[in-house]
Order: structure tokens, then sequence, then C-alpha cells
């Protein structure tokens, strides 16, 4: 197959952010505190690999009245003061979008309360003018782990109706003051991401409920309901507004041609498929209502929410993809496990760098939905080195680079992919493991896992490089 990585004029080339990892200011401009502001850093975790998160409500309470230990989305880069000088890079390399979120707990501290927080709506206003007039088109996400803790601590997080309404309400309000100026919606951030960081993805502590398996379904339909009656909101405010749906790329091989590892193998990708097919086809796949009733989980889905679902579809999806996976039944039937591929190299966290995984799963999307589609999130975290106030990152550019000419395949293939967000184009703290020293970015931040540090910018050598290929319309990979 002959690459000529041809993309389509008016592609949008960009990154993406998001607030929890990289705003700071988490007391100022009357935000309230949020699931991502619970975890503290804790330099003996085991990072090598992808892990659950949970918390207990217990736990919880103790984050919010910590004095002591380091919690780094508190702090972030500090983007809430420096996003002016921040964007000045965006803008130097090209960006023709930037994809960010708006913290739910800025708009709404807690979650429920009366009426929008002003401060919060102003600087939110203010980002989006200035990324707009450093010509760029803003990609909003509307949940990005940022769920005000109040949900968690009255509400029991997202496994309460009630917060379909409240979330909702966040939702419209978001399109009525910033429905004019952004154009591109992401109702939830990697909504499929509920196994493997369950309490950042629906607010349940473990010890709310007492089955925590069926109460983490019913918080994705419950948000899968708020999401819908969002995009019928939108569609009443302005057509031309467009409102996606966005998956962590969980796709898994079958470690050989066993039919057992092929059938465990699908039954895997069905569990984001499932989410994906509800909200692009309108109902439940009967696979999954099987699933469910064969682990007795017994969901509250209403006439009225089957009909929501159905009327409110959605316009695109949202993909980011960093790694593939593989299943085998000799090592676990759970579908949830996965094993190393031998024929893949990791990166330092244990994620398998595979670009053909790319051009594999965006193809399976495709054909099964056949709606524009979105790279929300696309990029390589490793200890960098800064020397001589650089990065020589050639192994980010060797990475971004194969992923970019397998996407070119996509394109060639006549899927409709129109924007590409490298994620964390300026250097935050990592939404799994709490380090700042996990890197994406195309500009070096000096600050350490601790928080400490200059905060001066640096320009590594993928920086040039990225400008160039979005100079070039992606023909000088």
């Amino acid at each position: 197959m002959k690459n000529n990585t041809k993309f389509p004029d008016g592609f949008l080339w960009g990154g993406a952010i998001a607030a929890d990892q990289i705003e700071g200011a988490c007391f100022e401009g009357g935000k309230g505190l949020t699931t991502s502001d619970m975890f503290v850093y804790n330099p003996e975790a085991d990072n090598s690999n992808l892990h659950t998160s949970t918390m207990t409500k217990e736990q919880v309470l103790n984050a919010i009245n910590d004095q002591e230990g380091y919690y780094p989305k508190r702090h972030g880069i500090d983007f809430y003061h420096t996003y002016k000088d921040d964007l000045k890079y965006l803008k130097e390399m090209g960006f023709k979008t930037f994809r960010f979120s708006i913290n739910w707990g800025r708009i709404f501290p807690n979650g429920d309360d009366a009426e929008p927080n002003q401060a919060g709506l102003d600087f939110y206003d203010q980002l989006i003018d200035e990324v707009i007039a450093d010509g760029m088109e803003p990609i909003v996400t509307m949940l990005h782990y940022e769920i005000p803790i109040n949900i968690t601590l009255k509400y029991g997080g997202f496994n309460n109706r009630k917060v379909i309404d409240l979330f909702t309400r966040y939702g419209e309000t978001l399109l009525e003051h910033f429905g004019q100026k952004v154009r591109y919606w992401i109702v939830i951030n990697q909504i499929n991401l509920f196994h493997i960081e369950p309490f950042n993805s629906t607010g349940i502590c473990i010890d709310q409920v007492d089955n925590f398996e069926e109460a983490k379904f019913q918080a994705i339909h419950n948000q899968m309901v708020a999401s819908a009656k969002i995009v019928k909101k939108a569609r009443e405010l302005d057509p031309n507004i467009q409102i996606g749906t966005m998956l962590a790329d969980l796709t898994a091989y079958p470690e050989d041609s066993n039919p057992d590892n092929v059938i465990l193998a699908m039954h895997h990708n069905q569990m984001s498929y499932y989410m994906t097919d509800v909200q692009f086809r309108g109902e439940y796949p009967g696979y999954i209502l099987r699933y469910f009733k064969e682990h007795n989980y017994d969901l509250k889905i209403t006439a009225e929410d089957k009909v929501v679902l159905h009327e409110n579809t959605m316009d695109f999806l949202a993909i980011s993809y960093y790694f593939s996976q593989m299943v085998d039944v000799k090592k676990s039937t759970d579908y949830l496990a996965t094993s190393s591929n031998p024929y893949l190299k990791d990166n330092p966290w244990g994620w398998a760098i595979d670009p053909k995984g790319l051009y594999n799963c965006i193809s399976q999307y495709w054909d099964r939905y056949q709606k524009p589609i979105m790279i929300a999130e696309n990029g390589l975290g490793m200890y960098d080195k800064l020397e001589n106030d650089t990065v020589n990152d050639d192994y980010r550019i060797e990475y971004l680079r194969e992923h970019l000419q397998q996407l070119s395949e996509c394109i060639a293939d006549g899927i409709d992919v129109f924007a590409y967000c490298a994620w964390g184009p300026i250097d935050l703290v990592s939404s799994s493991s709490q380090e700042m020293e996990k890197r994406y970015g195309f500009v070096y931040v000096d600050y350490d896992n601790w928080g400490q540090g200059t905060g001066k910018r640096y320009l590594k050598k993928s920086f040039s490089w990225y400008k160039n290929v979005i100079a070039t319309n992606g023909s000088q990979l």
C-alpha cells in the first residue's frame, strides 16, 4: 500500500488539553473542588501500566482536608494565568484548532448551584476569544474528569438520576453562553473509560453503592441520556453546532487465530462499541442487554430515556488513540484483561506503540457508523531531558509521524477524518499517574512532579517539526 500523505484542504491541525491537567488556580475565580482534585502525587505508585482508580468516601474527605500532600492537578502549569502566552506558541506552530475542556467546577462550583459562577463564565469567554483571535477553531469538551466533588458527596455521582438534570443544565448553560463562538463540542471525554477511571468518570465512591459494577453501567446510561438532551438543546439553538461523543480506543487483537481468542477480542471491543452504538444508532444493542441480564444488572432505563436517546444521536465521533491491546483466554477470560504484544515496543508506562493500530481502529469505527471522525488525542508520553534549552525528542517525532502516515491511509480510503489534535502540546500533569515528568508536549514546561521549577517554557525539537507538518498540510511528515 503506497502512502502519499494527502490531507484534505481545511483539515484542522492542532492539539488538545484538559482543564484539570493544565489550569491550576484551584481556589481562584470561585472554582469548586472536583474529582480530579482528589488525587495526591505518590512517588511510590506503580505507574508502569493502566490501573483502575477508585476512591472511598473517606478518602475523598481526607483529600479535601489534607494540608500536607501535593495534589498536582490543583496546580497544573498555571495555564489559568499564562494562557495568553501559551496560546502564542500554538499560534506560532500554525494551529488550526485547539481542543480544551471547560471545568464544570468553575461554572457551577457545587454542580447544583442556583446560578452559574460569573467569574468562571468570564474566564472561558476570555480564553475562547483568545483562541479565536489566534486563528484557531475552538473544540470544547464539556466534561473531562471535572465532576464537582459535591456531586459525589451529596448525590453519589452519576449513578443518581438527579445528576442527569444537573449535568444537562450545565451543558445547556455552556451552549447558551458560548454556542455562538464554539461550533464543535464533545460532551464527555472518553465515555468508555469508566472501568479504568471509574471515580473520575462517574464520580461514584466505591463504598456508596451495593453493586459497584452495576452502578457504573447505570452512571454511563445517565451520562448518555444527559448527552442526548444536550444534543436536543444544541439543535434548538443552532443546527450548525456539532455535538460529538468520544471514546478512548481500547481495540484489542486476539493473541492468535484460536476462535476463543477471536471471540474474546470481539467481546472486549464491544464493551466500547456499545456506548457509540447507543449514541449513533439510538438504542441499546442486543449483546449488551444480554450482558446486563446475565450479570443481573437492573438498570433504570425509562421509556422517556429510550425516546430521548433515539431522537438525539451524535454528529461526530472523537477518538483518543495511544496504543493497542491484545487478549488471550489462556491468560484471562475477563474482557478487560490484556496481555503484552511481542511484536510491539512499549513506552515506559507499558503502552504498546502501534501506529497501524490507529489505521485499524479508525477503519472499524468508520465502517460501523459512517460518521465524521476527529482524532481528539494522540501522543507519546516520555521522560524528556532538557539540554541547552531544548529537548531532542526525535522519539516523539517518529511516533507522531508514523501515526499520521497511518491516518493518511484512512483518508486515502475515503474516511471522513476532519481534525487531528496532538495530546498535550504544552507539557501538563498526567491524568493517570499525576506525574508532570510524563511529558507529551512540543513545549517543555519547567516543573517537576512536585510542582518545583521555574515554570519557564522551552521549545522542543518536535515544535519546529509539527509546525512544518501543519504548514505543508501533512505533505511533509
